[in-house]
């Protein structure tokens, strides 16, 4: 079992910045780390993934503002957000899902951003 905790959400103007961080319980260094978020109303969407051996991943509406980065020796991984938008208002959440066994899918309690004037 890995428990993941998110922190870091808050309120922030229109094209401020957040940080959002998350910490694992255990190793994640065969985790692919990724960032999901759920607004009022919509499904759950894939922000930024980080597998251990592949490119990292970014929805195209979050390209060149937001980055993914881990660090595997604190088991952390955080996403740095800039130019926020209100569009970016969301439950963000921490995942950690291993590559080959599918029943290793973990996620974090979720943290909220807030972007408004």
């Amino acid at each position: 079992q890995v428990r993941l905790v998110e922190s870091g959400g808050g309120l922030v103007q229109p094209g401020g910045s957040l940080r959002l961080s998350c910490a694992a319980s255990v190793s994640i260094s065969s985790y692919t780390m990724a960032w999901y978020r759920q607004a009022p109303g919509k499904a759950r969407e894939l922000v930024a993934s980080m597998p251990t051996r592949a490119p990292t991943n970014y929805a195209e509406s979050v390209k060149d503002r937001f980055s993914i980065s881990r660090d595997n020796p604190k088991n952390t991984v955080d996403l740095q957000m800039n130019s926020l938008k209100p569009e970016d208002t969301a439950v963000y959440y921490c995942n950690a899902k291993h590559p080959w066994i599918t029943s290793l899918d973990f996620w974090g309690q979720g943290t909220q951003v807030i972007v408004s004037p």
